[in-house]
């Protein structure tokens, strides 16, 4: 079958890059990696003063593969493919863009599923317990691979703006703009107990065995499926939800009666149920345990005693966060919060807090008015590189 036709404003056909580190990589747990693989894309041409550089950090189920096509798969448009080519909002033709897989990861980066050179055998539940911080510190490692002392921007959405804050606060002097995208400085009990559940129907699962289930050649599908739809639930507002499926049902007229069981149903049933069985078939479970967790655990308010002003201060970055009216998971009170910590220490910052109907996942779609924003915001880097 022919390759399709790329559209004029697609960064093309990609092939990701590897980079083995040797040295090892202190984590915050204590322990450390002696050595690992980073797995990464890059999209457009590094400038000859290496100023026109983004870093895009992916959240939990995302990959390095943001923007493009693979070669020989039409289906595997990069997940911020929609942000990311010539003429888009961060547009290639200006910009040197870096997609990092994190450590931990299922998509090729050393995680779970990568061979312990300690013991021959594949990580499992042996791998470290990784935090936003220790990703940070490794694509930090990379950076300077690529020679890359500054980004002109460090920029992500949901769990990727956690990272793109530490990167202010932990690299103040290599970051130029950080952009946070429907993100926040902590996660509420409510999102660590929505995390907690879906890692509890993994967990529970009969299949995980332990977390050795690739020694058992199983998947621990039905706990993974469970946690899916957790997790998808969270990501939509009941605007969306109401307007999609309502109370319709699956081959029943308005009206008709109930089956009275507890089969699929209802359309918003067959459609989680569709988003868990293929979530399961990609996506690995201990992957999903340790990523909730560095979501868990990051507040880098804490050493501070809970003072945010504090925890950024070190940032010498100028800001965009924004925020999405309808997102509940990491609702725009939680980017103010960001922002009058910022406005504490006297840093540039702009707030966008955007009025759209979709919820969390807001910020990986096609909305005018953010992408607009967006779009500003990179003329602005632009005009500032060297």
């Amino acid at each position: 079958m022919p390759a399709p036709a790329l559209a004029p404003d697609s960064v093309g056909v990609v092939t990701p890059r590897r980079q083995f580190f040797e040295g090892p990589l202190p984590l915050a747990s204590g322990a450390q990696l002696s050595g690992y693989e980073l797995v990464y894309e890059t999209y457009g041409e590094l400038d000859a003063s290496r100023s026109n550089a983004v870093l895009v950090c992916h959240a939990l189920n995302a990959s390095h593969h943001v923007a493009g096509l693979h070669e020989g798969d039409a289906g595997s448009v990069g997940w911020w493919d929609n942000m990311v080519g010539p003429g888009k909002p961060l547009d290639t033709r200006r910009f040197f863009v870096i997609g990092v897989n994190n450590l931990g990861s299922c998509f090729g980066s050393t995680g779970p599923m990568s061979i312990n050179p300690a013991t021959g055998l594949r990580y499992g539940p042996d791998f470290p317990v990784i935090t936003v911080e220790d990703w940070v510190h490794a694509q930090a490692r990379l950076a300077d691979v690529l020679g890359i002392e500054r980004f002109a921007a460090v920029m992500g959405g949901s769990l990727g703006g956690m990272q793109a804050l530490a990167w202010s606060i932990l690299y103040p002097a290599r970051v130029a703009h950080c952009i946070a995208v429907a993100s926040t400085p902590k996660l509420s009990a409510q999102n660590i107990a929505f995390n907690e559940v879906a890692r509890r129907a993994i967990i529970t699962d009969p299949e995980f065995h332990g977390g050795r289930f690739y020694d058992h050649g199983v998947v621990p599908r039905r706990g993974l499926q469970v946690a899916r739809m957790i997790g998808h639930i969270t990501y939509l507002s009941d605007d969306v939800m109401a307007e999609r499926f309502g109370r319709m049902r699956r081959g029943r007229a308005e009206g008709d009666g109930y089956d009275f069981g507890f089969e699929v149903e209802f359309e918003i049933e067959s459609y989680l149920r569709y988003q868990g069985e293929k979530f399961s078939t990609y996506f690995d479970a201990n992957t999903y345990l340790l990523i909730t967790r560095a979501l868990d655990y990051f507040d880098p308010a804490a050493v501070h005693g809970g003072d945010l002003a504090a925890a950024l201060a070190p940032a010498s970055a100028q800001f965009l966060i924004a925020s999405f009216t309808t997102d509940w998971r990491f609702s725009p009170a939680r980017s103010r919060e960001i922002v009058q910590a910022l406005l504490a220490n006297r840093r540039a910052v702009t707030y966008a807090e955007i009025d759209a109907p979709h919820g969390h996942d807001a910020f990986l779609l096609d909305d005018p008015q953010y992408h607009a924003l967006l779009r500003s915001y990179f003329e602005r880097v632009a005009a500032t590189l060297a």
